[in-house]
């Protein structure tokens, strides 16, 4: 008997979905069966994110024949399904945080990282640098000679960036339900990575493992090029004290020269197949 885990559905309203989306939330809806299925929009990019494509990814998903328990559509017990109305709440995870003096303000831009993680006295690792290829979410190993020697507390983030500072050397390791065992090394595959933004909005880390605790999601199904990023928000559940949920990363879709599908990828968007006569059936 298949053993069903409370899940959810994130899709972040940039573009249209596409057939890789679609085969992603498919597994993830299976996978959740009876237990509950969440959907929230991840609208925290603002510039980019449009209403327009949060009503499209809702309606194709249904023509998917995907249901779930909970949502923006159809409410459930959560103040809000959208990132954009839950800052509120990313701000307390914020503050835990700081007081656990896990994070530190880091006013360094993407330039000064790539500039001296690349310099002769501190070269980049030759394994961050093939996983940074791999991982959507993936940034330069930021320094450890930029870290700050102190600071002040804060009462809020203001308008600069907030790092969270890993524990160099130590490796994360977690069962994947498809991917098998999954290790990451601190300090060598992903370092510092940011949680608050400077833009005063939370990262994505921050967002998603303060999301996915509050809606008691038993397991995560994204695409495996979020391993890395699995690592990073492992260090986030245990420095909150939090049981993390199980993971399942699902490989990716590519198109017929190997490259991974993204929004922008022309004719493989769900509506765009749905007008040229596909079913959901054959989408699936």
């Amino acid at each position: 008997m298949a053993q069903y885990r409370r899940g959810r559905l994130a899709p972040t309203p940039t573009g249209f979905l596409h057939v890789g989306h679609a085969r992603t939330f498919a597994v993830a809806a299976s996978r959740a069966g009876s237990a509950g299925l969440v959907l929230r929009i991840e609208d925290l990019d603002r510039p980019r994110c449009r209403e327009e494509f949060c009503e499209a990814a809702i309606e194709d998903l249904r023509w998917l024949g995907l249901a779930w328990t909970e949502g923006p559509d159809i409410g459930g017990p959560h103040a809000s399904y959208r990132q954009s109305g839950r800052t509120a709440w990313y701000l307390e995870i914020w503050r835990r945080l700081e007081a656990a003096g896990v994070i530190y303000p880091s006013p360094h831009s993407r330039r000064d990282v790539d500039e001296a993680a690349t310099a002769p006295h501190e070269p980049m690792p030759e394994e961050a640098n093939a996983i940074a290829g791999a991982d959507a979410h993936a940034e330069p190993i930021f320094p450890t000679s930029l870290r700050p020697a102190a600071w002040d507390r804060a009462a809020a983030p203001g308008n600069v960036a907030w790092r969270f500072r890993v524990p160099d050397g130590r490796t994360i390791e977690f069962d994947d339900a498809l991917a098998g065992r999954v290790r990451r090394t601190a300090g060598v595959d992903f370092g510092d990575f940011v949680v608050w933004r400077r833009d005063d909005l939370p990262a994505y880390e921050l967002a998603v493992v303060a999301d996915d605790h509050a809606m008691e999601i038993a397991e995560v199904v994204r695409g495996e090029d979020l391993l890395t990023s699995t690592a990073r928000q492992l260090l986030l559940y245990e420095a909150l004290g939090w049981a993390a949920p199980a993971f399942c990363h699902v490989p990716l879709v590519r198109d017929a020269a190997g490259r991974r599908l993204a929004k922008r990828t022309g004719g493989l968007a769900i509506r765009d197949l749905r007008a040229r006569g596909f079913s959901p059936t054959d989408i699936l």
